[in-house]
């Protein structure tokens, strides 16, 4: 049987991917299943390829298996992108959600309604040891709310309408935000090229 390693700690992530390459006969590994100590790695990339590829080829290297990274974020037109590769840590350190959220809020309350356009957008790298990664991305087009409302979700989902609908991405049921999800888009690019792993 096949291995992967995803690159992450995130249990949430760790279960979608599991139920993703279960089909392919292929065994994921997270960073919390392996014995050893992962060193945290920097993200110093300036893009969202640029992090994925960083984590996934130094993973990669480090235990000499193929891995998968994922490197996500809001990017809001009227803010010139932002806050894109800085999404998680918007507001500072220690990263705080309800933070972010009031930062955009607020940078974003002179733009009208017709200016408010954003999208989540997802980046996935393979890297096997000593080779170029591949990637493939997804996204999630939609706008920026003056408000937030919802409790499912997290980061900036309560802010977040998702393209041809009313509700925010924390108003949506589970099951149908997934199936929306700049993660879930990714990885169905992702099926074209489960041949290469």
């Amino acid at each position: 049987m096949k291995k992967i390693i995803i690159a992450t700690k995130n249990k949430g992530k760790v279960k979608e991917f599991r139920s993703f390459f279960a089909p392919y006969d292929i065994e994921v590994v997270s960073l919390l299943d392996l014995d050893e100590e992962v060193p945290d790695i920097e993200e110093t990339g300036d893009s969202f390829v640029e992090n994925a590829a960083i984590k996934a080829e130094q993973i990669s290297n480090l235990f000499q298996q193929p891995v998968l990274a994922d490197d996500s974020g809001l990017v809001i037109d009227s803010l010139d992108g932002r806050p894109g590769i800085y999404s998680a840590r918007y507001a500072g350190e220690p990263t705080d959600d309800q933070a972010n959220m009031d930062k955009v809020l607020k940078e974003m309350q002179d733009i009208p309604e017709e200016e408010r356009g954003a999208r989540f957008v997802c980046v996935l790298a393979i890297a096997h040891p000593g080779e170029e990664p591949m990637f493939v991305t997804g996204y999630c087009e939609g706008r920026i709310q003056t408000e937030q409302s919802g409790e499912n979700g997290f980061g900036y989902d309560p802010i977040f309408v998702p393209a041809g609908y009313k509700k925010t991405m924390a108003e949506l049921d589970p099951i149908e935000k997934n199936q929306i999800s700049h993660r879930k888009k990714a990885m169905k690019q992702l099926e074209n090229k489960i041949h290469l792993l």
